[in-house]
């Protein structure tokens, strides 16, 4: 089964909580702090393997969850960190999370970090000092990164074959390449792409992807047009192939330009080559009286005549098919040179702003939302430090100024579970 949508939920591991503890031996009657701290939590990773074709996998699995870590233990053992989750994805797919792709996976081996894991918590062993020799404070740990995507497979391949059912297109791409799509004398014999390698020659070779036939109305999902052209946003250069039998072989051509054209990408701007099939059982007069037809509509491009099961056309179109991908590798190679490195500006951590609420005060800020989510806030110590440290970045004294009350409730952030008594 061909599946190039799938749903799915993220949840990198989160991190282990640091632990209070103190050196316990007989011998040794008031042993220091020696709690541990958390282990991280497991990132959620990506590989793209053209070993993977179909996101059929993502179908009944659809959690994709790395390991949690291990919290800290006493004599300052250091929680075991969460293993990662390695998810193997076909090469082609994009992750898309609230209608942006955050992801684009168009190399074999490629890997992308979806997920980050969570940080461990410290152990109270970590917050030792001169003047604090018995801390009774411990972090939480982090939570791991969580979210819904959806994984969407777009084929990458030099050429990608369009025309009308029953074109010709899988029996070319079986004689081209070394593919086994399934073939027969009636429409809609193609249900899913199919990839294939042709040898060009020595140091030459292209992959063609075969889509399922388009009829009228594809670009509106019609006949699931719209999920088939996807398959070919990607590729160089399009090969638009016309039954030579065909009634009215203008309105074919036509019909597929209006398609690819009404695609939420105006696919019939991309590099097209023209093919008039199937030539083999017809006299030679008919098919210059197609091409000539087709021609009053084709504006200034060549039309080729070929025979996929004879070969006759076949190596002349391929050496064409060759020369348009070359063209198009190197306008792309001069496009990405020119582009400008974007430099993005960094958020500066220390940053806050404090907004009065109905329900309380909420606190944002990268460098103080950190602080919070590690906070135990049911114990003293560590809501202590929490005041601490919002009093050295002068949140406290923001306060002051917005005259907010010293009864009032303080979140951090989105998280309306734990606050602060102010």
């Amino acid at each position: 089964m061909f599946v190039d949508s799938a749903p799915v939920i993220v949840k990198a591991g989160d991190g282990g909580n640091g632990i209070v503890s103190f050196r316990r031996e007989r011998a040794i009657a008031k042993g220091g702090p020696d709690g541990g701290d958390g282990g991280d939590g497991g990132d959620v990773v990506l590989v793209a393997s053209f070993n993977q074709n179909t996101l059929a996998n993502f179908r009944f699995n659809k959690l994709l969850s790395a390991e949690s870590g291990s919290n800290g233990a006493n004599q300052k053992q250091h929680g075991k960190s969460g293993a990662n989750l390695e998810v193997p994805v076909p090469v082609g797919t994009q992750v898309i999370v609230n209608n942006k792709i955050v992801a684009d996976l168009t190399k074999d081996q490629q890997r992308v970090v979806l997920a980050t894991g969570g940080k461990g918590g410290f152990g109270n062993a970590h917050f030792t000092s001169s003047v604090r020799q018995a801390p009774r404070i411990a972090e939480k740990g982090e939570s791991g990164e969580e979210f819904e995507a959806t994984l969407e497979l777009k084929i990458i391949a030099d050429v990608g074959l369009v025309g009308l059912p029953n074109a010709g297109k899988s029996t070319f791409l079986a004689c081209t390449t070394s593919a086994k799509p399934k073939i027969a004398n009636y429409p809609f014999t193609t249900l899913n792409p199919h990839l294939g390698v042709a040898k060009i020659d020595k140091s030459n070779e292209l992959l063609i992807a075969d889509i399922p036939g388009l009829i009228d109305g594809a670009s509106d999902g019609k006949g699931l047009g719209d999920e088939f052209l996807r398959h070919v946003e990607r590729t160089s250069v399009l090969l638009h192939l016309i039954d030579a039998y065909s009634d009215d072989i203008k309105r074919d051509y036509q019909t597929i330009q209006k398609e690819l054209k009404n695609y939420k990408i105006d696919l019939s701007k991309k590099p097209q080559i023209i093919a008039v099939t199937k030539i083999e059982g017809l006299d030679q007069e008919i098919v210059n009286d197609q091409i000539k037809n087709l021609q009053k509509v084709v504006s200034k491009k060549p039309i080729f005549a070929l025979s996929a099961l004879s070969g006759e056309g076949l190596q002349k179109l391929l050496y064409t098919l060759n020369e348009a991908v070359e063209k198009e590798r190197r306008a792309s190679m001069l496009k990405q040179s020119k582009n400008k490195t974007v430099i993005k500006a960094k958020l500066d951590p220390d940053k806050f702003t404090v907004e009065q609420e109905k329900f309380g005060v909420v606190v944002r800020g990268l460098k103080i939302e950190k602080f919070a989510n590690r906070t135990d806030f049911a114990s003293e110590d560590a809501v202590r430090r929490l005041v601490d440290i919002m009093r050295k970045m002068g949140i406290l004294k923001q306060f002051e100024k917005q005259n907010i009350a010293t009864t009032t409730k303080v979140f951090f952030g989105d998280n309306r579970e734990d606050y602060l008594e102010y």
